[in-house]
């Protein structure tokens, strides 16, 4: 267990964003990095995606259509890894994961192995290794942009996305954007925990 106390993102210092707003935001600062860092914690175990082919294959059962879908966006996630590590913006993702794997996180698993392979950076860290940050409640989902930039992402009871907080306060930011290397330093390798832990699952249930 990492002996890591998450730091604090009050909600004072931030701004809240309405969906279309927080994505466009995000979409005009993420383009604007140039030799940064980037960083994605994803904590949450279940998310409703929405206008997403496999994800609507995941529900009606159908897993060969799933891995198609997948495939058939490899060479666009080429060609974002190679534009990102162009402009010095590289994304690096870090997926907390609780086992047994619930549908979505089995699924998502795939894609982001697959991300891996087309030279997006991700890595994985089991609930346990944040024990210790969650004493009083559960990490947040963060996108944190050229440490200038953290969005608090927000979703609704039912893990539709919601808009976000966003925090541009120096402190907080800085903050953040070190707990979240300490996690990435801790966290393992995609492929390793993918050929260890979800390869020989058989094919997740609809949920």
């Amino acid at each position: 267990m990492l002996d890591l106390l998450a730091p604090e993102h009050p909600d004072e210092l931030g701004k809240r964003l309405a969906r279309e707003e927080y994505k466009r935001d995000f979409r005009e600062r993420r383009a604007a990095i140039r030799d940064g860092v980037a960083w994605k914690l994803e904590r949450l175990q279940h998310f409703e995606e929405t206008n997403d082919a496999s994800r609507e294959a995941l529900r009606q059962g159908d897993w060969p259509a799933v891995l198609r879908l997948f495939e058939a966006e490899r060479d666009a996630l080429v060609r974002r890894a190679r534009d990102d590590a162009a402009r010095g913006a590289v994304f690096h993702r870090i997926r907390v994961v609780e086992t047994p794997l619930t549908p979505y996180v089995q699924w998502e698993l795939h894609w982001l192995r697959l991300s891996a392979e087309c030279g997006h950076p991700v890595r994985v860290l089991p609930a346990s290794a944040v024990a210790a940050a969650e004493a009083d409640a559960q990490l947040p989902e963060l996108n944190l942009l050229d440490g200038r930039t953290l969005y608090r992402v927000l979703y609704t009871e039912a893990g539709r996305p919601d808009g976000a907080v966003r925090f541009t306060d120096p402190d907080t930011v800085r903050n953040w954007s070190e707990y979240l290397g300490e996690l990435y330093g801790a966290a393992e390798d995609i492929q390793a925990y993918f050929d260890r832990a979800v390869a020989a699952l058989p094919p997740p249930l609809p949920a």
